[in-house]
């Protein structure tokens, strides 16, 4: 998770950048800014800015158990249908840089949804930069929003998610809905696949954390609840802190009977999302390559 510990990782990126965390926060909160930092994570992207190009995005809201969620729904332009995506942000929650990222993996053929996880307590984008998770002001701002995602929340936005995306004439109902999520969001996607089993076929989790844990609802004893497939992208450092994880992962999903592809990328946790200051373009070009091969078999 976004600790202590990687917060070391992310000041020795920012004294190699020659940035301080307020310099790099000024650039990453704009488009321009989170584009020149780190360049987006598939090639032919070009037409970022929202309806622009073959894309058309817009801020959505929509019904769930909990209140009136909101997220970031994004697809090609026409008529012709497209596969679902669930898209968790990390702790920082949506925000620009999450909604260039949902555009980029609506540029290869997929209907996205970048979920405002905070929606109980706010409307996105809570915080404006990861940066902003980094000071003690947004810390304390979502402390409490954090306190209310427990994973049987989590859930009920999943299905609240799968019904929305369903009822959208971009969306191919006739294929299965896949979820990706990045720090944070990494147990979502497995809590998407347990929540609707039926129709959330593909989860890939990004530096997730907590995704072996002891309680009943820890991701890795839900996978036997589920008719997914996986991929879990792990970062060195939080291999090194649990080594453990990675074998406890796979013998769930041995057992379960669900394909998983499991990896430890030479990259710090953090590094797949483009606002991060420790983002690796190339580690996590090779990640999402991956990811669009998963998501190739809904």
């Amino acid at each position: 998770m976004c600790d202590d510990f990687t917060l070391e990782q992310e000041e020795v990126a920012l004294k190699r950048m020659k940035l301080n965390r307020r310099e790099f926060a000024a650039l990453a909160g704009t488009v321009g800014g989170a584009g020149a930092i780190a360049a987006m994570t598939t090639a032919g992207n070009n037409a970022m800015a929202h309806g622009t190009g073959s894309m058309i995005g817009a801020m959505v809201s929509f019904p769930s158990e909990d209140g009136e969620a909101d997220a970031f729904f994004v697809h090609p332009i026409g008529d012709e249908k497209h596969p679902a995506i669930i898209l968790w942000p990390d702790i920082a929650g949506l925000r620009e840089a999450y909604e260039m990222m949902a555009v980029n993996l609506a540029s290869a053929g997929y209907a996205v949804l970048a979920m405002n996880q905070y929606y109980r307590d706010a409307k996105a984008p809570v915080l404006g930069s990861f940066m902003e998770w980094r000071t003690e002001e947004g810390r304390a701002k979502l402390r409490p929003m954090i306190d209310n995602l427990s994973s049987r929340a989590v859930m009920r936005d999943a299905v609240a998610a799968v019904a929305f995306l369903d009822a959208q004439d971009a969306v191919d109902t006739s294929r299965g809905i896949g979820s990706n999520g990045y720090c944070m969001g990494g147990p979502f996607t497995v809590y998407s696949t347990a929540a609707v089993p039926d129709r959330v076929k593909a989860a890939a989790s990004f530096h997730g954390g907590g995704l072996v844990r002891d309680d009943e609802d820890s991701p890795h004893r839900l996978m036997q609840n589920t008719q997914a497939s996986y991929l879990f992208a792990v970062a060195e450092n939080d291999d090194e802190r649990r080594p453990d994880d990675k074998t406890a992962l796979r013998e769930a999903a041995d057992a379960s009977g669900r394909p998983a592809e499991i990896e430890v990328y030479p990259a710090p946790h953090g590094w797949c999302t483009i606002d991060s200051p420790v983002y690796d373009k190339a580690e996590a070009e090779r990640a999402w390559a991956r990811m669009l091969v998963l998501f190739a078999g809904l």
